[in-house]
């Protein structure tokens, strides 16, 4: 019994080692014979380089087929004219159409137009308002008539059913009234809230230079104050600065030299004619033109001139409404009256009463806005400044 185990146990050990040995083919997973595969393997090592000659030497026979070799293959080479890129030098002039000086003189042009002065751009630019003729060049177009161009013509006065004519060079004749302090009375709306108020309008003037300030204050509605001072000529005021104070003041000033009025609140210049006044130098200026001849200022006369408030300058057209006696805080006045009718939806009706025993002078003031807010200020007293 223990010779028949030690020998079972002897094949055993033998017929494990034969699995064993046999068994690592198996680890690579291949259907062939170990055996076989090791050797195949280690030929296929071997083997690259027979195989490579071999597919040179099926491939030698077709020799002509080796020139497109040296064509095509060889022909990456000659893309080596990477040298190329200096070429691309020429697509430059291609792409630039003009030739260097060309270039420059456009460069010339351009940073004149940019640099040009606001007066030159005001000239060609339809921004602002068309420049008086002074400032037009000879390839810009002649004035258009006077209702076209709102700022820069002068004073025009209609005779009743008459067509107009061209802006006066020279405005009518004027005469200046005397130094005086006016006191009014004023009733008026702001945003709906009705208020009273005083206020006072001081003129007075040395015979060359002129200054006149009106200032209305009322209880929860604040003051404002207009002035407008500058030279007295022939053709009456010429006004230099024009302002309007709330809260903040605002400012025009008229240069005579280049014809034109520039604004603080940074809008655009305007052109100015002659008898251009502000819009407190013009109450003074009216009154001073029918002084001067009310025999030419007959029942539907319109008289026509440019008006500047502190942002702009437009055309004001006053019609002479007739005479009639005001019952006022100072007493019964005869005086005459001026009305401006708004031409659009937010312009300001201004309707003026002046008394021939002040000279003219304004004795009642009433501006209504286009929201319906007015203020209407009525003579209380009169004096010396």
């Amino acid at each position: 019994m223990p010779r028949r185990a030690l020998v079972f146990i002897t094949a055993l050990v033998l017929a494990l080692h034969w699995l064993v040995l046999s068994g690592v083919p198996l680890a690579w997973d291949s259907p062939a014979q170990p055996t076989g595969r090791v050797f195949s393997t280690r030929s296929i090592a071997a083997a690259p380089a027979p195989s490579a000659a071999a597919a040179v030497t099926p491939n030698a026979p077709p020799p002509p087929t080796a020139p497109p070799k040296p064509t095509v293959r060889k022909s990456p080479p000659a893309p080596k004219p990477l040298p190329a890129p200096p070429n691309q030098g020429a697509p430059q002039p291609l792409d630039s159409l003009k030739t260097p000086a060309e270039a420059a003189t456009d460069t010339e042009a351009n940073l004149a137009v940019a640099n040009a002065s606001p007066e030159t751009a005001g000239v060609d630019t339809p921004l602002a308002t068309p420049p008086a003729a002074p400032a037009s060049s000879e390839t810009a177009p002649p004035l258009p008539p006077a209702g076209d161009n709102p700022t820069g013509a002068g004073v025009d006065i209609t005779p009743p059913g008459g067509t107009g004519r061209s802006p006066s060079t020279v405005p009518p004749p004027v005469r200046i009234p005397a130094p005086t302090r006016l006191a009014f009375e004023v009733s008026g709306q702001a945003k709906k809230f009705a208020y009273s108020a005083r206020a006072e309008l001081l003129w007075q003037h040395d015979g060359n230079r002129y200054e006149a300030r009106q200032e209305v204050s009322a209880f929860l509605v604040g003051s404002r104050t207009q002035s407008s001072t500058g030279q007295i000529a022939p053709q009456g005021l010429l006004p230099e600065r024009f302002s309007d104070r709330a809260r903040s003041e605002q400012a025009a000033h008229f240069d005579y030299a280049k014809g034109r009025v520039t604004f603080s609140a940074n809008t655009p210049d305007a052109p100015m004619g002659p008898g251009t006044q502000d819009r407190l130098s013009i109450f003074i200026q009216l009154g001073a033109m029918l002084a001067a001849d009310p025999d030419r200022f007959a029942l539907g006369t319109q008289v026509t001139l440019t008006t500047v408030s502190a942002r702009s300058a437009d055309r004001w057209t006053f019609t002479v409404e007739g005479s009639e006696t005001l019952d006022l805080p100072v007493g019964p006045t005869p005086a005459l009256k001026l009305q401006r009718l708004p031409r659009k939806d937010y312009d300001q009706k201004a309707e003026l009463w002046v008394a021939p025993a002040l000279g003219y002078l304004p004795v009642r003031i009433k501006l209504t806005q286009a929201n319906g807010d007015f203020a209407d200020l009525r003579l209380r007293s009169s004096s010396a400044p």
